[in-house]
């Protein structure tokens, strides 16, 4: 048997790493292919020795562009790689535009697809993101889903019971793996000189957000308006994207504090020091979850109902007004909620299923 396993993005590598680590313990035939959708190869390079992981076999290098521009070049290199390799399986994770490529050219060459964190749907078609969670599901042999709210999901469009098992989500093992790593070799509070849970913890980079004067406008006086009221400062790791669009947008920012984009070993230190966090991101609803600290969504939707339900996270949207009455409620919120993502185990539960169903 040989396992393919296709990453793109930082946090796709970050969910990947226990099933990657798990293959290499068991000293199983497999390879990982990078498409660089996000980051240069030389980049991500580092990013893979933060994480303590083997360097990829194939990296496509295909960097950004439209939507089919991108999702067309990592097809046509990994059609490639798939032909050469013959895999059995091929492991994809989540939502990208890494995850369609892979999942519609291994489906194609009728090569079995592993869709590690199937089920998850916000019900927003202007994600792209949630068409290409859609598409990968339904392209999929086996359905790797987080939480058994996600296999009714699937269960309801019709994907077959027998192709979905609940493993719950790999970012549990990543942050229980990685939380011990991070302690050992950095110290980011020291650093930016802050003290546990003396700040709130931001970051904000989707499209739908960033983008739209309005929205981008609204999300930072929301932070101002936090400031003013609470006193405590609000650290700010600055995506790329977003950066260029308050400067392209001219937005004051006073009252926040930016910091250079950080490495996934410093962030998961801020996250878990911070005494709440502001977000629009899906993983770190996740993370904030796992770390038993409050998060504040700014989306009006979410993909992790869990965390709603659970008690962990609150849904804000981008009114400024709403991002402060959510983060008076969070602050105040007991930390009582229990973990819905699974015990951490959850790189051996898909790998040990993948070789019950590929290893003859």
């Amino acid at each position: 048997m040989k396992i393919a396993i296709i990453v793109g993005t930082r946090p796709e590598i970050i969910k990947m790493s226990p099933i990657i680590r798990e293959c290499e313990s068991r000293g199983l035939d497999y390879f990982v292919l990078h498409t660089g959708q996000h980051y240069s190869y030389n980049l991500d390079k580092i990013f893979f020795n933060e994480l303590q992981l083997p360097q990829p076999r194939y990296n496509l290098d295909v960097g950004s562009g439209s939507h089919a521009e991108q999702t067309g070049k990592m097809m046509v290199g990994i059609e490639k790689t798939l032909l050469q390799e013959h895999p059995d399986i091929v492991l994809v994770q989540g939502d990208t535009n890494s995850v369609l490529a892979g999942s519609i050219v291994a489906a194609k060459l009728h090569i079995g697809v592993g869709h590690v964190e199937a089920g998850l749907r916000s019900y927003d078609r202007r994600m792209p993101e949630e068409i290409n969670r859609i598409l990968a599901d339904h392209c999929a042999d086996l359905l790797f889903t987080p939480t058994e709210n996600t296999k009714k999901i699937l269960l309801n469009e019709g994907i077959r019971e027998e192709k979905i098992f609940v493993t719950g989500n790999t970012i549990v093992d990543a942050v229980y793996h990685n939380i011990k790593v991070a302690k050992d070799s950095i110290d980011v509070l020291k650093v930016l000189d802050l003290e546990k849970n003396g700040y709130f913890l931001v970051t904000a980079h989707r499209q739908e957000n960033v983008d739209s004067y309005e929205r981008l406008h609204s999300i930072i006086k929301g932070l101002q308006l936090v400031h003013k009221k609470l006193s405590i400062p609000i650290i700010f790791p600055i995506h790329p994207r977003t950066k260029k669009q308050i400067v392209k947008f001219g937005l004051n920012t006073d009252g926040i504090r930016f910091v250079e984009p950080l490495g996934f070993l410093e962030f998961l230190q801020l996250e878990s020091n911070s005494r709440l966090v502001i977000t629009d991101s899906g993983g770190a609803q996740e993370e904030t979850c796992i770390l038993n600290v409050p998060c504040v969504t700014l989306r009006n939707n979410t993909e992790r109902p869990e965390t709603i339900e659970v008690g962990s996270n609150v849904l804000a949207g981008v009114n400024a007004e709403a991002i402060l009455n959510a983060v008076e409620i969070m602050i105040n919120k007991e930390k009582v909620w229990k973990n819905p993502f699974g015990d951490g185990n959850t790189g051996k539960n898909i790998v040990d299923i993948v070789i019950r169903k590929y290893m003859c």
